[in-house]
């Protein structure tokens, strides 16, 4: 388990924007979640018309993320992993190395997306990487993520959540490449006791981190978000 090497696809990732409107992608490693929770606020507090979107690709130290209508209850056990309050939607869960996120920094009245269109294209975005894995997923309208079937157990392998200010996103999704899955059990995973979680690693792509396949996501994730 573990991070993988950032610095090898630096190269890699500035080769990826397809086109004057689509996202810059800034791969970052692995950052602390609060500074970068911040500095998603004071990007997006200071951007305008003209700004470009943004997409972020990185990985956190073990911390618990509680959104704005967080229930304490969901919080079963936390240790000494720390717990943070943010501005997203959604209930608590888990970030830590081993796993990948994206956040998207977009303008959702430039692209004429919906909040609802775009939570079901960052879901496409994640069942079309696993397709390529010969992992078959899906959304549920209900309850946004994707999930798989495992073992003939439904499991979250990728998690979503997002805040809106005019007009413009932050945060985005998690997915889980190849972590410690056991500070999942001291929560209930966005609300839901008993939700079971997996990752990629239990599928057999042992091999795979989040450095190895940013640049797969990102390329699903710009695909998704500019599709017509």
């Amino acid at each position: 388990m573990g991070s993988g090497d950032w610095s090898s696809v630096v190269h890699e990732f500035s080769q990826l924007r397809a086109s004057h409107s689509s996202p810059l992608i800034k791969p970052q490693g692995l950052v602390d979640y609060v500074p970068t929770w911040q500095a998603m606020q004071a990007f997006t507090a200071a951007r305008n018309e003209s700004t470009p979107d943004e997409l972020w690709l990185l990985e956190h130290p073990p911390v618990y993320t509680q959104g704005q209508a967080g229930k304490p209850e969901h919080v079963l056990n936390p240790g000494a992993i720390p717990i943070v309050q943010i501005d997203r939607g959604g209930q608590v869960t888990y970030h830590g190395p081993g796993q990948l996120v994206a956040y998207l920094l977009l303008d959702l009245k430039r692209r004429k997306l919906g909040v609802r269109d775009l939570v079901r294209r960052m879901e496409q975005s994640v069942i079309d990487l696993l397709a390529d894995y010969g992992i078959e997923s899906y959304g549920k309208v209900d309850a946004p993520g994707v999930y798989v079937q495992r073992e003939g157990v439904e499991a979250k392998i990728a998690a979503l959540g997002l805040r809106i200010r005019n007009g413009y996103s932050y945060h985005g999704l998690s997915f889980n490449v190849n972590m410690d899955l056991e500070p999942f059990s001291r929560i209930n995973p966005c609300g839901y006791a008993g939700l079971a979680v997996t990752q990629l690693a239990d599928f057999g792509h042992i091999d795979e981190t989040p450095a190895s396949i940013a640049a797969k996501l990102s390329i699903k994730i710009l695909n998704s978000i500019e599709a017509q």
